[in-house]
Formats: structure tokens, C-alpha cells, sequence
């Protein structure tokens, strides 16, 4: 099975324009609350939060042209949460990505 680095920079590779990144970074947490008011709220409002998140994702994968990560497999639904927060972190943080001479992204921390 491939480790969480693999799955992290796979879901990185698919999400390199700014406004997929800036509607995954609504998108996602949008999702979580649907979710959470599921347990809280009225379940018609919950739903269309829930709804809303799914729309920005969706939105953000035809502005950059692809295809959401979890066509690819589920665990992706689990990657994609997981790599907002790393992407919110380091925009926090102000540890921004730059190329390495591959070309591939490096967190200036890893440095």
C-alpha cells in the first residue's frame, strides 16, 4: 500500500492552480460542517452546506481541467482534508513551496 506521502503528492500534482487550491481550501472545511450541523441542525440547511462545498470542489477541478482525486480511489476523501490543512499551515506559516531542479514543489522547511 503507498504511504501518505505518496497519496499527498499525487493529490499536489493534481491541484496546482491557485483558484482549485483557493476552492478545495473553502470547499473542504465547507463540506466538514455540512457534516458536522448534520449532527446539530436542520438537516435541509446542512444539506445545502454540504452541497455547496461538493459545487466549489467540483467548480475548482473544471476551472484546472481534471478529474477530482477520488475518481481515482477513496482514500482520497481522506487525502484531500489532510492536504488543505498542510496547504492552510503553510500558507499560515508563510513556508512556501519552491521548484527544485526536477521541477518538483519543496516546502522551504524541508530545506
Amino acid at each position: 500500500m503507498p504511504s501518505l506521502a505518496h497519496y499527498m503528492t499525487q493529490y499536489d500534482h493534481e491541484h496546482e492552480s491557485g483558484w482549485n487550491k483557493f476552492l478545495h481550501g473553502v470547499g473542504i472545511p465547507t463540506i466538514f460542517a455540512g457534516l458536522v450541523l448534520l449532527l446539530f441542525a436542520k438537516w435541509i440547511l446542512a444539506a445545502g452546506i454540504f452541497l455547496s462545498g461538493w459545487v466549489l470542489l467540483f467548480l475548482g477541478h473544471r476551472i484546472e481541467g481534471n478529474r477530482p482525486a477520488f475518481f481515482q480511489g477513496p482514500i482520497y476523501l481522506l487525502v484531500g482534508p489532510i492536504w488543505v490543512a498542510k496547504e492552510a499551515w503553510m500558507f499560515l506559516t508563510g513556508t512556501h513551496r519552491r521548484p527544485t531542479s526536477e521541477g518538483t514543489p519543496q516546502s522551504d522547511a524541508m530545506k
